[in-house]
């Protein structure tokens, strides 16, 4: 993946991002079922984190179950035209 480096649950203001590469400015959010009840709090947490300057690819838990390739390849575009390598 374009060698970024994620971390796992990290803190972010009152947030924990799932998985952030601070190098590249990328936050990658795994929704379970729950989250569909929650979208305007994941609304509100999108545009905090955005307001960081973060870039923010959410992901149901069930689409990584089903089709990892896919948003393995999602992550990988995205980064692919991010930064300067």
């Amino acid at each position: 993946m374009q060698n970024a480096k994620f971390r796992r649950q990290h803190p972010i203001g009152p947030y924990f991002a799932d998985f952030c590469s601070i190098e590249r400015r990328l936050i990658i959010e795994l929704d379970g079922a729950q989250h569909a009840e929650l979208s305007q709090q994941d609304e509100i947490r999108t545009s905090f984190l955005k307001s960081r300057d973060y870039r923010v690819l959410r992901f149901w838990n069930d689409q990584v179950l089903a089709d990892l390739d896919e948003v393995l390849n999602a992550i990988d575009e995205l980064l692919g035209g991010s930064t300067e390598e």
